[in-house]
């Protein structure tokens, strides 16, 4: 199997956890206010652990290689999680709300625009993964880089659940939710096979992507999602849900990093 199919399939695969991961939307029943904060501030723990752990640490150590030093790591860092940052917080003055809705059934208020800006974070979030495991395997390090493409897969899954939940809870249907959350992760193997086939031409940027990934992430999680949850009267519940997804994301990323 040559290098540039591995690559990319491998991203496939880490990308269709995302859909596991939001298989339980299919057949679960209505999922309550208490159970979606709780569900949503979990998010917001993986989400926020993932975007440090799985994003910026990385960054910073291809960025140190390949500027030679730390001090130029840490300010490609900073510019591309301030860049981040700022793409989806413009967004989110700019993009009409309808805009996030068009083409689907379901409510289009301030609560579906927030959602929408969430799956627009993550589907955001999870390209310059698929170009990390794709880079991995160029590398020439096939245990190296099938250990990053599982943690990755790892981590998508509750990506998607959160996801699926969230659209749920905005009154999208069953199946829509999960169509929508298991799309997030279509980039993925593009990102796979765009780092895997020009390495050369990515790995420059790799640090600038996924340090921008998390500056997107962080601003969602900062900006919508925990104000969210803080606001029907289950902060408590929320907050021991982040405490519980940041804790089990941070494992799982130093365990199998």
């Amino acid at each position: 199997m040559s290098v540039i199919l591995q690559g990319t399939l491998a991203s496939f695969l880490a990308g269709a956890m995302t859909a596991v991961g939001a298989l339980p939307v299919l057949f679960g029943k209505k999922v309550t206010i208490k159970a979606q904060d709780t569900l949503l501030g979990f998010a917001a723990g993986v989400m926020l652990a993932a975007s440090f752990f799985s994003l910026i640490f990385p960054a910073i150590a291809i960025a140190e290689d390949l500027y030679g030093g730390v001090t130029a790591a840490a300010a490609v860092a900073v510019a591309g999680f301030i860049l981040g940052v700022a793409a989806i917080a413009l967004a989110n003055e700019w993009v009409p709300h309808q805009h996030f809705v068009q083409g689907l059934q379901g409510p289009s208020g301030a609560g579906a625009h927030k959602v929408w800006l969430f799956v627009a974070a993550i589907t955001i979030h999870n390209f310059p993964e698929g170009i990390a495991v794709g880079v991995g395997f160029a590398g020439g390090d096939t245990a190296s880089a099938m250990a990053l493409a599982v943690g990755i897969g790892l981590q998508n899954a509750p990506e998607g659940l959160a996801v699926a939940v969230a659209l749920l809870a905005e009154g999208y249907g069953r199946v829509p939710s999960f169509l929508v959350a298991a799309a997030t992760a279509l980039v993925e193997p593009v990102g796979g096979f765009l780092g895997v086939g020009a390495v050369s031409l990515f790995q420059p940027l790799l640090p600038w992507a996924l340090t921008f990934a998390a500056g997107a992430m962080i601003y969602v999680i900062s900006h919508e999602i925990i104000p969210e949850t803080h606001t029907r009267g289950y902060q408590k519940q929320a907050t021991a849900g982040l405490t519980l997804g940041l804790a089990l994301m941070m494992f799982l990323d130093v365990a199998l990093g």
